[in-house]
């Protein structure tokens, strides 16, 4: 299929599903080569016939939804968000869990990928801050919409290009060789819980002090779907949480957030969603 074909036929069909197709200029080779391995499947000859096909058959739109999820995670992206996690973010909810008599400090990573978020924070956690705040556990709650990366998290065995960004002092300490891959210890795996779940269509039902939402509702979603998507996190945050975006992100609104001083992309809870 070539370029231009897939570009026309994205910039038809994201809207449909509420996307947003400049967030998918950089990764529009990997969709389109899934998109075409999906038409050969489906015996189709090209992108026209797969759009006809889509508007005979509305049961083939979560297939699309789900070739156009995009995925680029490893350990500790994003060193300075982690870094200002580690050195003021993590140890302030911390605090006001423990003010208010809380035993976790409860965290969600939205659109968690093969878990290298999710079990960053709890290896940032046991690695640089659970001595200093005894009598609180961290649990972290990662969900995605894709079911295969999350058995991946599940077995949390890696390359090791996916945590070379890691301290080295921690990569030894959390993981063991197995093999070409690097294995998360159980240890580190405790307090971490992997649920699929769809964050444009259900949210958990719990409050959260640290919610990341990094890289997907306001890169890849439309204008009102990440609206929506805002008010959700917002909804299932604590007043005075703390919600992380990727660093190239923007909020669609800040009624609701303030930046977190000296912190990239992240921001305080200062009010109830308008």
């Amino acid at each position: 299929m070539k370029d231009a074909d897939c570009v026309a036929f994205l910039q038809w069909a994201l809207p449909q599903l509420g996307l947003h197709w400049p967030g998918f200029r950089k990764v529009r080779r990997q969709v389109c080569r899934r998109i075409a391995a999906r038409l050969r499947a489906l015996g189709l000859a090209d992108a026209a016939a797969y759009r006809g096909h889509l508007q005979s058959h509305s049961g083939e739109w979560p297939a699309l939804a789900a070739l156009c999820t995009v995925t680029i995670s490893r350990f500790y992206r994003d060193r300075e968000v982690f870094d200002c996690l580690g050195a003021a973010v993590l140890p302030a909810l911390a605090a006001a869990a423990l003010e208010r008599g809380a035993a976790r400090l409860e965290c969600w990573s939205a659109g968690c990928a093969s878990g290298e978020e999710p079990y960053t924070l709890a290896i940032q956690w046991r690695m640089a801050l659970a001595a200093r705040f005894p009598g609180l556990a961290l649990h972290v709650l990662g969900t995605d919409v894709d079911e295969a990366l999350l058995e991946r998290a599940r077995a949390a065995c890696y390359r090791s290009s996916s945590v070379e960004a890691l301290p080295a002092a921690w990569r030894e300490q959390a993981f063991e060789r197995r093999g070409r891959l690097l294995c998360l210890r159980e240890a580190f795996r405790a307090g971490v819980e992997l649920e699929r779940q769809d964050l444009a269509a259900r949210l958990p039902q719990r409050q959260f002090d640290l919610t990341l939402c990094r890289n997907l509702a306001f890169t890849y979603f439309g204008a009102a779907l990440a609206r929506r998507a805002l008010e959700h996190l917002a909804s299932r945050l604590r007043p005075g949480g703390a919600l992380v975006i990727g660093v190239h992100e923007n909020l669609p609104s800040f009624d609701s957030f303030v930046p977190w001083p000296d912190c990239r992309a992240v921001f305080r809870r200062s009010t109830a969603p308008s």
